[in-house]
């Protein structure tokens, strides 16, 4: 088991800073960041987000104006006193939005070896000018194959790992936090439906597992045991060639077999879906630990006052959208089982609370996002 840096890869109120918490407990081995990489995608000069693009005195008084996506990189890469950095953090922020072209982050291009990607080909592009007119171009540059803004060579010094939750639960949950009296602490004044993070995050999935830093992993083979058309066809992806995976448990032979040349070099594919975190945190944290290679302690579920004080330090940059964690004093399994509702349950329900024109916003939101969530379900721990 290597000793790289855990990435939990996730999207918006996914009971992610929850998880977080049972890991800054280990602050005997582990070094925990916070979300990092919002800094600089939100206020930094290399900012991909338009929510505060054009309100600089925001980004000023934020105290992040300056960071870079390079400057982030270099302390989750730097390891201080022997510990081992564990990170969670927004798929999104290393995607330009709204389908957007991804450029590689300059900064990070930088603190390469001889400050370039060898795998990285230029692109110019034209800027826009003042007024609306047109700018000159400038040159950027992009990994062919590579969806984000992070080199390849920087993406493999991670060890990731994954977190979901269906969006049904995350969406209004995240809607939430955009209206009174949330909106008065988070300053996130307008919903978002792309930071809704799903898409981004598959696409990061399907990107590490293609090119082996993530996979095949124990994850593939049992939901192609299954049997099922879709399982066994997702079980194969494992193969070179992506066939003969309709058939089920042939797909799953043929997933694991199809990359043992690489077994070795791979990190087992470790996704977490929410409702199983709530429903047996135990187990499915004990299943992590074993997957990431740190060493289970149940006082990792109960949160003392000294955890509880590092937590809300540093959750506070982003106030408002972590009230409940830090309410917490511990992981329990919930009491209750979590009951689905029917469509028109949820709307009226969404309605009720946020009103008739939020509640159509939120259902589109849910509905987009619904094929991403199942389809990396598919690849969930199995406790």
């Amino acid at each position: 088991m290597t000793n790289r840096p855990i990435f939990v890869a996730t999207h918006p109120r996914a009971c992610s800073t929850a998880f977080e918490r049972v890991f800054i407990t280990r602050r005997d081995i582990l070094e925990c960041h916070h979300e990092p990489f919002g800094d600089p995608f939100y206020f930094g000069p290399e900012n991909l987000s338009p929510r505060f693009k054009e309100d600089e005195a925001g980004r000023v008084e934020s105290g992040y104006a300056d960071l870079t996506f390079g400057d982030v990189m270099d302390q989750l890469l730097n390891q201080k006193e022997g510990k081992r950095v564990f990170t969670k953090d927004m798929a999104y922020y290393l995607f330009s939005p709204q389908g957007w072209p991804t450029y590689l982050f300059p900064s990070l291009v930088d603190r390469l070896p001889g400050g370039k990607s060898k795998e990285a080909v230029e692109v110019e592009v034209k800027e826009s000018g003042s007024g609306g007119g047109g700018g000159g171009l400038r040159k950027l540059l992009q990994e062919p194959g590579n969806p984000t803004a992070v080199p390849r060579e920087m993406l493999r010094k991670f060890h990731f790992a994954f977190l979901i939750r269906h969006p049904r639960r995350s969406v209004p949950s995240y809607y939430r936090c955009h209206i009174p009296p949330l909106v008065d602490v988070t300053g996130f004044s307008e919903f978002l439906p792309e930071e809704s993070g799903y898409a981004e995050l598959r696409r990061l999935f399907d990107f590490l597992r293609g090119e082996g830093m993530v996979g095949p992993g124990r994850a593939v083979g049992e939901a192609a045991t299954n049997g099922t058309t879709t399982n066994g066809v997702n079980g194969t992806n494992g193969t070179a060639n992506g066939v003969n995976g309709t058939n089920g448990t042939n797909g799953t032979a043929n997933g694991v077999n199809g990359h043992a040349e690489h077994q070795q070099e791979r990190v087992p594919i470790t996704l977490v879906d929410a409702d199983d975190l709530l429903d047996r945190p135990e187990e499915v944290v004990r299943a992590f630990c074993r997957d990431v290679g740190i060493d289970f302690q149940p006082v990792m579920l109960d949160w003392d006052e000294e955890s509880l004080a590092q937590s809300s330090e540093a959750f506070k940059k982003w106030d408002g959208f972590h009230d409940d964690a830090l309410g917490s004093t511990s992981l329990k399994p919930r009491t209750h089982a979590q009951k689905t509702k029917t469509e028109a349950q949820e709307d009226e329900e969404w309605t009720q609370k946020f009103g008739a024109e939020a509640a159509k916003v939120i259902r589109q939101t849910v509905n987009d996002n619904i094929e991403h969530y199942e389809y990396l379900k598919q690849f969930k721990l199995k406790i």
